[in-house]
């Protein structure tokens, strides 16, 4: 019965695994969308939207291997020899979660400072279109008036 519930804490480990890694592949993606020359609003916006999926899944994932593990540890720790193999593996496992997670965090943060580096340059172009407009506004208002010549003399006469 205990090698079931190991095997599924392992089991839940590897799934764990898969998913992180798409979540950093998409992660790979979100760059590439950020540093090539025509950035992909709407695509990075599904990316989002495929990470999100994927984060929820690593958190039911999270939740399974908790609940498991507390109804399991009692057992593991008064048995840990018979069971030290599997533990091993479990551990591993662990390590490996922790790795990618480190990774992922690192990408993210990477991500993050282009995505605020693009709305910044967004931000100084539509700033610098404004005062543009205004110029060529002001330079319009300016011509109106140089054409508009007004009257130098007054008819007096009925």
């Amino acid at each position: 019965m205990m090698n079931n519930y190991l095997s599924i804490l392992e089991e839940s480990l590897r799934k764990k695994i898969q998913v992180l890694t798409n979540i950093q592949d998409y992660n790979q993606k979100q760059q590439h969308i950020f540093q090539s020359e025509q950035i992909d609003m709407d695509k990075f916006d599904d990316y989002v939207e495929e990470k999100g999926t994927l984060i929820d899944e690593v958190a039911k994932l999270d939740i399974g291997f908790e609940t498991l593990y507390d109804n399991v540890a009692e057992e593991l720790k008064e048995h840990r020899e018979e069971y030290a193999e599997q533990i091993l593996i479990l551990q591993e496992l662990i390590t490996h979660v922790t790795e990618i997670s480190v990774s992922i965090q690192a990408q993210e943060a990477r991500n993050r400072k282009l995505v605020e580096d693009y709305f910044l340059s967004e931000r100084a172009n539509i700033r610098k279109g404004r005062q543009s407009s205004k110029a060529a506004y002001d330079y319009y208002k300016n011509m109106r008036k140089i054409n508009n010549v007004s009257p130098q003399f007054m008819d007096k006469k009925n």
